[in-house]
């Protein structure tokens, strides 16, 4: 499982449950940049290192463009983790 190296901040969490919520995009590219609700996400370096980190994907392999972003099962441990505490 991939995910280390990443500060889960407050921010972070928000923006892996909005991933969870089906709420995100995010573009194919090797910085990829988040839209949540269909607007840039104001804080695209937490993105980056989500996605660097193994926390959230493109859902569509090989696309181009924006497409809908998914969790990783890393992004997914770390949200049990969170609603657990």
């Amino acid at each position: 499982m991939s995910g280390s190296g990443v500060e889960l901040t407050h921010r972070a969490m928000a923006m892996l449950r909005a991933v969870a919520a089906g709420r995100a995009q995010m573009s194919c590219s090797c910085e990829p940049d988040l839209f949540i609700d269909g607007f840039a996400c104001c804080d695209q370096m937490t993105a980056h290192d989500l996605a660097r980190g193994g926390y959230l994907r493109p859902a569509a392999e090989n696309a181009t463009g924006r497409v809908t972003a998914e969790l990783t099962e890393a992004g997914r441990a770390a949200l049990a983790v969170s609603a657990a505490a």
